[in-house]
């Protein structure tokens, strides 16, 4: 006979519409973390309310994602893989202020528009922008959202998160222009330069007559978080003057970088 389980602690309810065994494996990655030298399944299970073998399989599950480990003495503990992600949330909520300054140095700089995006999974989503105040703009709302291989700020995000992202994106290699990069190969050689000049440069790749910059911003655990760029239309720079912008936007992410690394 099943031996029915306890309500969630005290504190803790199993709202409407929340998933059941998310709920349970968060509970206990929740309560591993607050305990030093971790659980075993029989105290931990108790401490929640749960059955043994339901615990136990939700301990494999959160082991074989990285977030739980087994110590020597059969306890689980956390990993620091949950303080990982802790900290690339706080890195998100904090860019937008540390990018500010230097969202307005480029703006006053060059008179374009300047973004600042991170990725949502594998395409780019626009946080933060700083309208143009040419006559001829391009446009692209905040909050909107762009293929992250055809512009310059989803270029410089993707070649500094390639291996985790490589074979999603590369399955979804949209065309926008005749000069969008369309195959794994491209791609490849691409994300390869990027890295090595640490800015990406957009040549008409998602709007044929739109040039873009895009250089990564590193959070603290030296993760490519978020990223800062202009966007331009070609009547209004030269090539010399988007390779002026590169140089100035790579300076700007190194700043907010920098300063992020002080919190």
């Amino acid at each position: 006979m099943t031996t029915p389980e306890a309500p969630p602690p005290s504190g803790q309810t199993s709202g409407k519409g929340v998933d059941s065994t998310l709920q349970k494996g968060l509970l206990i990655l929740e309560t591993l973390a607050g305990i030093a030298g971790g659980l075993g399944v029989t105290e931990l299970a108790q401490r929640l309310g749960l059955t043994k073998s339901n615990t136990f399989r939700l301990l494999q599950s959160l082991t074989a994602l990285g977030y739980v480990r087994q110590t020597g003495d059969k306890n689980y503990a956390a990993t620091t893989k949950v303080w990982k992600v802790g900290l690339r949330v706080m890195d998100q909520i904090e860019v937008r202020t540390f990018a500010a300054p230097e969202m307005r140095r480029l703006s006053e700089l060059f008179g374009e528009t300047i973004y600042l995006a991170i990725l949502e999974d594998t395409t780019l989503l626009y946080i933060d922008k700083i309208d143009s105040i040419q006559p001829v703009r391009t446009w692209t709302p905040k909050g909107g959202t762009v293929p992250v291989h055809s512009v310059g700020t989803g270029k410089a995000l993707l070649a500094f998160n390639y291996e985790a992202l490589r074979r999603r994106v590369i399955g979804a290699l949209t065309r926008h222009t005749d000069k969008t990069i369309t195959t794994a190969e491209a791609l490849d050689r691409e994300m390869a330069k990027v890295r090595k000049d640490g800015v990406a440069i957009d040549w008409g790749e998602y709007r044929s007559q739109v040039y873009s910059i895009g250089a990564p911003i590193f959070g603290l655990d030296g993760t490519a978080i978020a990223a800062i760029g202009i966007s331009a239309p070609a009547a209004n720079c030269t090539k010399a003057d988007v390779k002026k912008m590169a140089l100035e936007v790579s300076q700007s992410a190194t700043a907010i970088s920098e300063d992020m690394a002080q919190i």
